[in-house]
């Protein structure tokens, strides 16, 4: 099967359609963060602008659409029981036909990017972190969060898991299990590093 050229410009015209300036503007922050992340760390610079454009296409959808269109598209149960999380998992199955994006690796980016994962990628974390670091952002602990990001990767992402969920446990808020367990995750293998 031979994959369709994907435009970037084309793709930041139909997100840029579907989405308030505000919105827009953020996810504009985002691509300009991956894609310093992707080269400062080696991942596919194109890759992670696509995923970084596409990431939050569906989020100003009412919660009602995220519920009936994630059923309709089969999305992971899980993610059902915190709302927030269920635009990255529904984007993720739309970028064939809104897009013309083939690439798992660029779905998987965008179905994790609020969530984490076990076994994250160096595109999941790029993008993933890129969507807390991104210039608009403005909240206790993202320049710590972006200094970090300058010199580990991982551990920028760890630090900025445990902010997500001492926030969202201040508020009594239920914490996604995928999570913690990318948080659990990644602080492991930043023990195993330091050992070396």
């Amino acid at each position: 099967m031979t994959i369709p050229l994907v435009s970037e410009s084309r793709v930041k015209e139909k997100v840029r359609s579907a989405l308030s300036d505000a919105r827009f503007q953020h996810v504009s922050g985002v691509v300009e963060a991956a894609d310093m992340l992707a080269k400062r760390y080696g991942a596919d610079a194109f890759k992670a602008r696509l995923a970084a454009w596409t990431h939050d296409y569906a989020r100003e959808w009412l919660v009602e659409q995220w519920y009936e269109v994630g059923r309709e598209r089969g999305v992971d149960e899980a993610f059902f029981e915190v709302a927030e999380t269920l635009h990255g998992p529904i984007v993720a199955t739309m970028l064939r036909e809104e897009f013309n994006i083939y690439d798992e690796e660029i779905a998987d980016a965008v179905r994790y990017h609020t969530t984490g994962r076990v076994e994250m990628t160096l595109l999941d974390k790029v993008v993933c972190l890129a969507d807390y670091i991104e210039a608009g952002r403005h909240f206790p602990g993202v320049e710590e969060l972006r200094t970090l990001a300058e010199n580990d990767l991982d551990e920028a992402l760890a630090t900025a898991f445990d902010g997500t969920i001492r926030h969202l446990l201040d508020l009594h808020k239920p914490v996604f299990p995928l999570t913690l367990l990318a948080r659990n995750d990644l602080w492991q293998k930043i023990k195993d590093k330091r050992k070396l």
